[in-house]
This record gives C-alpha cells, structure tokens and sequence, in this order.
C-alpha cells in the first residue's frame, strides 16, 4: 500500500489519508480528566495516538498534536472532597501522575497540552456565537444549553436516533426545553470554582472544552480528532453539534481506539490498582509495557492477563538482545531503516501486527546470521528492526529509555546478579572445576536463563519458556 490509508468512525470506511494542508497534520487527542491516577486503559490511547504521530512524522508531514487536559469536573470536586484538598491540588497530583505515566512508556509530549481551566475566555465567546446564532439558550438560572433539535446532523458519528435518547442528566432539567439538550455551562453551586460569564458564574461543560481548545489550536478545520471508543457519545457526538453549530467544519476525520478489557470488561478503577501505570512498571520495563500496549491493532481489544505482559515483554527482550549482539558483532549501533513490508502495513491502517511479524521475520533471518557470522545480513536486519521499532516507540537505543524507573532499576539488578554469576561460573572452568560450573549453568537454567558461550564471552536470556 503506497500510500496511507485510515479507518474514518463517521463513514464506517478506510480510504486514503489526504490532509487539509499538504505536507501538515493537525490532530487533537481527547486527554485525560485528571482525577486519579492512571492505569493501562487510560495509557493505551496515548501509546496509539503517539504511534499515529510517529508514523506521520517518518511519512513527512509536520504534525500539530494537541492533547487536553480537562481539570475541572464534577469528578474532581467529588475526589476533592475524600482527599480533603482543594480541587486545584487534585488536578494538578493526577495531572502530574499521567506526565509521569506518559513519560514511561515514551509517549512523545503533545506539541501543546491546553488546561480546560486556562481556556474560559475562549468558552464564553464560542458560548455567545451559540447562542446568537439559536442553537443555544441561557434559561435564566444561569446555565446554558444546547438545543440538540435544531441540529440537523446530530447523532451522525453515533448513528443513534434522537428519540432513542435519554436525558443528558448533566443539570437540573426544570430549565432545559428538551431533557435530552446538554449543558454547555453549569450554574455555580456553593463551594464550587467558578468564573463570571454574562448568564452568571459557573463552570464549563465538559463537551464545550474540547469544541473551545481545538478551535483555538487547530482552527475551525482540522485533520483528525482521536480518543477511545467510550467518547464517541455523548462527548464527540457533543462536539461535532457545538461546533457545526458555531459554523465550524471541526474534524475530517475521527479515529477512536478500543478498550483494554480485563476478563471481557472494560478497563476501569473498580478493578483495583494493580493495573495503574506505577504498579505495573514495578514488574515490567517501560519499553515492555509499551509493546505489550501498542501490539494490538488500535481497533481492536486488548485483553489484558499478566501472563500475557510477562510473554510479551519476554518476546521484546529477543529482539532487544538481538539488537544487542548485533552491535557487539558489528561495533556500531544499527541504523534505523524503514522496510517497504512494514511501511506497507502501518500504511494500513496502522496495522502493527502485521508490521510485527515484519520484525520477527527479519528477528529471524538476523539470528541465523549471527550464527552464520554474515555481518552484512546481521547489519541489514539490526537496521530493518530499529526502524521498525523507531516508529513503534520502543527503540531500546532511545535515550528516552535510559532511566525509566523501578522497572529499568528492577531489570539492572537481574542483570547485576546474573554476570556476578557468570563471572564465578568462568572462574570455576579456569580451575577446572566443571562440577561448580555446571552447578551455575544449571541453576540459572532453572530460573528460565540460558547461557551462550561466544567468543566474545559468556552471554545471557531469559529462555522461550522461562517467564
């Protein structure tokens, strides 16, 4: 496939990618709603995005990526008041954590990160265009809504039918003239933020954020508008109707990512925490979590199983010390070059699997090789991986992944603790002590670690059965 070619939510269809402006991208990415730390279901999206963005920079294009931070939300004030803080400190603990979260797993920063908090002004007059044009109403009470019948092409990323609807449910509906209208503005209430508007102080809606900051950053077009398959309604479905109404074209094209999903549900906090972002990274590495979250097609659920981590994250380990014999074979690190086979398939849709089996196949043709000692090929297929993995996000050689926490710390030590005992287990030959020698092949062999003796020296890996 020469050219790339995206699933669009709105038609249902994949066709070709063709930006608004030749040679730039725009893309705004629904961020987090920072009330809680994150786990991998929130981090998945950020991994799929960052590997759209990636894909599009190595194509050519100058991307403008924008992810949001919503940081004023009835679920901020609700966590607020448990954890006894302001809902400003709650904000910005949480917003901290998903930094942190996206730092780890080498999710590229966003080229702006607008606050919802920072953006009101912005609000209020897309608020004043609404209305003026009638598609939006202030009751009096000091909320404002949108009027969803007036919209002609409402429910259209959805496919739902608006007698199908049931209330917004988003503020009193003593005010609203159809329970299915939603909140633009929500009227102040004792002890809540709030900020002066010409209908009285409130707070923003959630929907009218995003309609608010992608037209401040993208303008009243953009390209592609991401997020997870729960966003499609009402939040997306809200935007488009604020935005169209306000005459905007907002986004050509919507792209939206599935769950991950744990025994057949969708990722949630109710599932405890051992699936956050921090607890994780105390078992696996960064870069493996990474793999482990970006190996699915971005369509597709992600079933998440420890066991499958651990299997994941020991298949990366392969293919990382591969690359890592390949530069002790050949002296210099491998060159990332990208293969027509794996161009094709993140061409498709951003069909990783696929590009996968491109790295095992060349995985594959690297290890007879070094068996072979044909560095021509070794070099070849070091190059055609580091390509590949580049655009995934987890180059071992990226600096991004020099230090990433109590994983990297974790892994550091195994390897500290193995080559102490390899160094005694090359002593023991030198005395001609085999029986010791042995003794330590074996017991390493039954942590699930295999020994190599190379010419360069002894060389360790976790085995294909070992976890």
């Amino acid at each position: 496939m020469s050219s790339l070619h995206l699933y669009d939510t709105l038609t249902r269809t994949t066709s070709e990618f063709v930006p608004l402006k030749k040679g730039e991208v725009g893309i705004y990415l629904c961020g987090a709603t920072v009330q809680a730390p994150p786990h991998i279901g929130h981090v998945r999206s950020g991994v799929n995005f960052d590997i759209l963005r990636r894909w599009l920079t190595k194509s050519g294009y100058n991307v403008t990526f924008i992810r949001n931070v919503t940081d004023i939300d009835d679920k901020i004030l609700h966590k607020a008041v448990h954890e006894e803080m302001p809902w400003w400190a709650v904000a910005m603990k949480y917003e901290r954590a998903f930094t942190d979260a996206y730092a780890a797993l080498n999710v590229l920063p966003p080229t702006y990160e607008p606050r919802a908090t920072g953006h009101v002004t912005q609000m209020i007059e897309l608020m004043q265009s609404l209305i003026e044009k009638g598609a939006a109403y202030a009751p009096g009470n000091g909320d404002v809504y949108l009027e969803v019948r007036k919209l002609s092409s409402y429910l259209t990323l959805s496919r739902q039918k608006l007698e199908d609807l049931q209330s917004a449910a988003d503020a009193d509906e003593t005010y609203k003239k159809d329970p299915r209208d939603f909140a633009l503005w929500k009227a102040a209430k004792p002890g809540d933020p709030s900020w002066p508007t010409p209908w009285g102080p409130g707070r923003p809606g959630w929907h009218l954020e995003c309609s608010a900051m992608a037209h401040s950053y993208l303008g009243e077009a953009f390209d592609i508008h991401g997020g997870g398959l729960d966003l499609i309604f009402p939040h997306h479905e809200n935007e488009i109707a604020q935005s169209e109404a306000a005459g905007y074209a907002f986004a050509k094209r919507w792209l939206h990512n599935a769950w991950v999903t744990a025994s057949g549900e969708k990722m949630s906090k109710s599932l405890g925490n051992s699936l956050q972002v921090h607890e994780l990274l105390k078992t696996v590495r960064g870069i493996e979590l990474r793999w482990y979250l970006g190996s699915a097609h971005y369509r597709s659920m992600l079933e998440f199983s420890h066991e499958a981590l651990a299997e994941s994250a020991t298949a990366f380990r392969r293919i990382e010390g591969f690359l890592t014999r390949s530069v002790e074979l050949l002296g210099v690190e491998p060159t990332p070059v990208i293969s027509a086979a794996f161009s094709d398939a993140m061409n498709d849709d951003l069909a990783v699997p696929t590009a996968l089996a491109t790295i095992s196949e060349a995985l594959k043709i690297g290890n007879s090789a070094i068996t072979a000692g044909d560095k021509a090929v070794i070099a070849s297929a070091a190059n055609e991986i580091r390509g590949a993995l580049d655009v995934l996000g987890c180059d071992p050689f990226d600096p991004a992944f020099a230090s990433g926490g109590a994983g990297e710390d974790m892994t550091a030590a195994l390897d500290g603790v193995i080559k102490l005992a390899l160094e005694q287990r090359t002593s023991a030959r030198e005395r001609k002590d085999f029986a010791a020698s042995d003794a330590i092949r074996d017991g390493l062999a039954s942590l699930g670690i295999t020994i190599e003796d190379t010419a360069q020296g002894p060389r360790w890996s976790i085995s294909r059965d070992g976890q």
